[in-house]
């Protein structure tokens, strides 16, 4: 979808150092670019010999059968017995001057190298960068304008802190006991106390059971009376309906009396057996059980008792409810969730925080859960142009906190574009200031307008300093945001396309100008035509802390109208599939104007300054990790 100058992304790797925590970035070298811990592995060392005090390491030069060695040579990397080393090492002789140690098996060299520098040895310490460092490093490498000191100084430095540390440690033995016996009891009290609160626990959780089973009683035993009284219906239906069978109940008794020849004996039993065949033949027609087989009223529905549960923990007064901070959390390419606790109630050891993507379809939508260590996180992976409720409770232990109020967010209308201002198209550096990061820009109206205004005696036209995005956009959707500061007098801010780049630095009048007058005297809107015909980019007027409506047809005819509060931060949205561009209050994702646009070329951020302005591209949000500060 675009195109960048200049731009590499290099590989990093990103681990944390188990001796100081920080982050380590291994580059292209990978653990080659390491020190490696001689003063870690000698302590190694020491403690394998212990353990190895029970083997003997044998001498490599005896006869056999061999002695024990009683020392080895690190430059030899052998070990030998009394005898044999004088024999191998005799007085006056080069041999003489290794160095030697107790019995061992590890003989790696014990020469600190410099990881930039594989052939040299460290010889330095930078005091800036708290490292050992070689003779390359200072001169003309990473290390060049650093502060450093010799290693013998630096060892002596460092050795001395570390011992008066010790000392004070060792010195204050009496205190770290009185603490490890305070500890003991907290020990044996925290037991007491868990158990005491086991029993609590146990308790109201019998009480839940009771209740319960009290209402699994009533419900199983309503069920079966209702059941009984079905089953009797049902069973005397189904008798009546046996009866009807031939051979069977009423139709046996009836085929019985059609025997009968006796007239008055017939009359007298027939009248009554007639009623009963009328009725059983109506209750053929319309046939209905006497009874229903479902039980759907007697389903227990415990959705909302199964969420109450699921909230069930130890509610207390002790943990205070912390508040979404609205003004430091952010919705940009991620969501940054920031909450404070405002009392003076002890700060909860973790945090959770539960977040929902808003739809109408969806009444009960199911909340994600994040547990977090901080009182802000970084969350990823959400929708664009839509709404999120957030919401956060603290734990201290088997503690929480009730519930924060919820906060709805809403996400960019399109994924979040990335660029830096480029200091090489059409830049003046004469008028515009870049920061090194090339994210902020800024115009002074300093000596270059005092010394331009020499030739100004009439009338004169007020040029605007131009400055477009180092990225361009062939595709798509895109969103990017931005900060004018307040005490801009003014400031364009919109896109250009490819093709009209040049028209836009050489673009010599500026139509904007307080001095250029394009109305002809009436109201016929044909000047602003002229005016959009003029362009050769679309974009939006700021300035004086307000926010310009473009002058359209369709815009309202009353300029106040057309004035807006500048937002604390705004918002581009350039769709090139459907040829349109829009203006954004940034902080809550509303769009403040939309026009059409000509997306036939590659098309750039495009930004204008004039007087004293200023513009910051907003930083996309990433991960932070905590610094790690070294007292040495």
């Amino acid at each position: 979808t675009g195109r960048k100058r200049n731009s590499l992304t290099p590989r990093s790797t990103l681990f944390p150092c188990p001796g100081c925590q920080r982050d380590i970035d291994l580059g292209e070298r990978g653990i080659n670019g390491l020190f490696r811990n001689f003063t870690l592995e000698t302590i190694v060392e020491r403690y394998r010999q212990a353990a190895r005090a029970a083997i003997a390491i044998m001498c490599d030069f005896c006869k056999p059968p061999p002695q024990e060695s009683t020392k080895s040579c690190m430059d030899c990397s052998a070990s030998y017995c009394n005898e044999c080393f004088k024999i191998h090492h005799p007085w006056g002789t080069v041999k003489a001057q290794h160095e030697y140690v107790g019995p061992t098996t590890n003989f790696r060299p014990k020469i600190l190298m410099c990881p930039e520098h594989e052939m040299e040895r460290v010889n330095m310490y930078c005091e800036i960068c708290r490292r050992p460092v070689c003779h390359l490093c200072k001169l003309g490498g990473s290390h060049a304008n650093h502060r450093v000191t010799t290693m013998s100084t630096a060892y002596k430095t460092l050795k001395e802190k570390l011992s008066k540390d010790i000392e004070y440690l060792i010195s204050k033995e009496s205190q770290v006991k009185a603490h490890i016996t305070q500890l003991d009891l907290l020990l044996k009290e925290t037991e007491c106390n868990s158990e005491r609160a086991k029993e609590e626990a146990f308790q109201s959780f019998e009480k839940l059971f009771h209740v319960l089973e009290e209402k699994k009683f009533a419900a199983l035993r309503a069920i079966e009376v209702s059941k009984n009284l079905r089953m009797e219906k049902l069973q005397s239906q189904a008798e009546e309906y046996q009866g009807l069978l031939e051979n069977n109940g009423l139709v046996g008794y009836a085929q019985e009396v059609l025997k009968e020849t006796d007239p008055s004996c017939f009359v007298q039993t027939a009248k009554q057996l007639h009623v009963r065949i009328q009725k059983a033949t109506e209750s053929l027609k319309s046939f209905r059980p006497a009874a229903e087989s479902t039980f759907e009223d007697f389903v227990v529905d415990i959705a909302k008792q199964e969420e109450i549960l699921g909230d069930l923990s130890f509610h207390s007064n002790g943990v205070e409810i912390p508040e979404i901070n609205e003004e430091q959390s952010r919705m940009y390419n991620k969501a940054l969730i920031s909450w404070e606790c405002p009392g003076k109630a002890d700060s909860a050891d973790i945090y959770v925080l539960e977040y929902h993507k808003l739809n109408r379809e969806e009444e009960n939508a199911t909340w994600q859960e994040i547990e977090v260590c901080s009182k802000s996180k970084v969350i990823s992976d959400l929708d664009d142009d839509s709404s999120y409720a957030f919401r956060v409770r603290g734990y201290k232990g088997s503690i929480c906190s009730p519930w924060s109020r919820e906060v709805v967010l809403r996400t960019p209308p399109a994924p979040v574009f990335s660029f830096l201002f480029d200091d090489k198209c059409g830049y003046n550096s004469e008028h515009l200031f870049l920061n090194p990061r090339k994210t902020s820009v800024e115009s002074r109206a300093g000596f270059p307008l005092l010394l331009g205004s020499e030739r100004m005696q009439v009338g004169c036209y007020t040029t605007l300093d131009y400055i477009i995005g180092d990225t361009g956009i062939a595709k798509g959707k895109h969103f990017w945001a931005f900060r004018v500061e307040p005490y801009s007098y003014l400031v364009k801010v919109g896109v250009v396309s490819s093709n009209k780049i040049q028209k836009l630095f050489h673009n010599t009048h500026d139509m904007t100008s307080p001095r250029y007058d394009q109305d002809s005297g009436h109201d016929s809107g044909s000047e602003d035509a002229f005016f959009d015909s003029l362009q050769p980019f679309t974009l939006v007027t700021l300035g004086m802390k307000k926010f310009f409506i473009p002058t359209t047809p369709a815009a309202p005819k009353d300029p106040a109208s057309r004035i807006l509060p500048l937002p604390s931060s705004l918002g581009i949205c350039l769709d090139c599939d459907k040829g349109k561009v829009g203006f954004y209050d940034a902080g809550h994702m509303k769009c403040l104007y939309e026009c059409e646009v000509d997306c036939s070329g590659i098309m750039y951020p495009a930004f204008a300054l004039m007087g004293g302005a200023a513009v910051h591209l907003e930083e996309a949000v990433t991960a932070k990790y905590g610094e790690y500060h070294d007292d040495i």
